[in-house]
């Protein structure tokens, strides 16, 4: 029985020891096509796939600006008004989803990143209004009212304004958009890299590295032989029990 326990904790040692996780702030636009295409096709697919070691801070305010009168904040955006509206949308969203009780298996954090996949999505269709409720009902979020009251009143703007400083605080102006920092720490090589395979990017600051970077070239030979420990101990703990 003894031995039992000790096998097990030693699985469970291994396990958390490959549970690595890092900070990952992503600085996009509502309307930009090249935002799209990344939360698209990389940041979404990765996000899903590495959930486990990814702590995702999603920024949409990119290279936008804003001055303050008195208490109204008037926003610059790089691709027009509608842009200013949308990432007031997406700004609001991050505040305003939360976890849905019929949904038990799903954290806000999905919610959000689904529901803001599926803006980045929508709106480069441009067939018609910001998709603000269209995408609320595709991923079935109950909070799409609150979300548009905000988006059109002052709390959108003050909020879409904090989005504004923390992507100021990184660089002045942006470079370009979308800009991944990990760490919130900008860096010419991983934006380089994160823009061209954001899952190549995350493993590279992962340690250790979890299975999933396995495949990649260059991935950490640690991982295979952290793998076959596991694999083991399961082994001898399902012929013990």
């Amino acid at each position: 029985m003894l031995l039992k326990s000790f096998l097990l904790l030693g699985v469970f040692a291994v396990a958390c020891h490959g549970q690595s996780k890092v900070a990952v702030f992503v600085y996009y636009e509502s309307l930009c096509p090249d935002s799209a295409r990344f939360v698209n096709d990389q940041l979404y697919p990765v996000a899903k796939t590495f959930k486990k070691n990814l702590e995702l801070h999603l920024v949409p305010f990119g290279k936008s600006s804003y001055v303050t009168q008195g208490s109204d904040v008037i926003f610059t955006c790089h691709h027009g008004e509608n842009e200013c509206y949308g990432n007031k949308v997406h700004a609001c969203a991050i505040e305003h989803i939360k976890d849905n009780s019929y949904q038990p298996n799903i954290s806000k954090e999905d919610l959000t990143l689904d529901y803001v996949n599926c803006l980045m999505h929508r709106a480069q269709l441009k067939d018609g209004a910001f998709p603000t409720k269209r995408c609320a009902d595709e991923v079935k979020i109950d909070q799409w009212q609150a979300i548009m009251d905000c988006a059109n009143s002052t709390e959108g703007s003050q909020l879409l304004k904090q989005y504004g400083d923390v992507t100021n605080k990184l660089q002045l102006p942006l470079k370009s958009v979308p800009t991944v920092a990990f760490k919130q720490t900008y860096d010419d090589e991983l934006q380089k890299l994160s823009v061209e395979s954001f899952r190549h990017a995350l493993c590279k600051n992962l340690s250790p590295q979890p299975m999933e970077c396995l495949d990649l070239p260059g991935s950490a030979s640690g991982v295979t032989y952290f793998g076959m420990v596991v694999t083991v101990a399961i082994v001898l703990v399902t012929r013990l029990f």
